[in-house]
């Protein structure tokens, strides 16, 4: 399948790469089909809207940044994509790069939730006020390489 981005022009994309999230993001529900893209920088990866080129999201594996995150998600939350099993989920953060020089960061407290077997996605609210939306990931990697 070919999409549009907008700093890659048209690429191709295989299907185990798109992903489906039934009820969109936050605050981009009408968006529902994505595409899983490598960037750059590892080990970030790009979730490419496949309807609008000019939306995209770096998104992380958390567990990279902070080896004792936790996510509480309700069994009917998982369900509503599938998820039976704790083995099916994989769990990235969406990553904010201010353009203004201020520190990157990661949104801990609104992670996503994929499920690896039929591509569906789901971004949840976790309730444990431990997390943030704004998690500095070097100041966080730099807590994580003094254990």
């Amino acid at each position: 399948m070919k999409i549009k981005t907008k700093d890659r022009g048209v690429i191709e994309v295989q299907e185990k790469d798109l992903l489906t999230i039934p009820e969109g993001l936050f605050g981009f529900e009408q968006y529902k089909s994505f595409a899983l893209l490598d960037s750059d920088y590892e080990p970030f990866l790009w979730l490419q809207s496949v309807d609008n080129e000019n939306l995209a999201f770096l998104i992380v594996d958390p567990f990279l940044i902070c080896s004792d995150y936790e996510t509480d998600i309700d069994d009917e939350v998982l369900l509503r994509i599938g998820i039976k099993k704790p083995e099916d989920i994989i769990i990235m953060t969406i990553v904010t790069v201010p353009h203004d020089g201020s520190p990157i960061t990661a949104n801990f407290q609104g992670p996503l939730v994929i499920n690896k077997n039929n591509r569906q996605c789901i971004q949840v609210i976790l309730s444990d006020s431990k997390w943030s939306t704004k998690v500095n990931i070097a100041e966080m990697l730099r807590t994580k390489g003094g254990q």
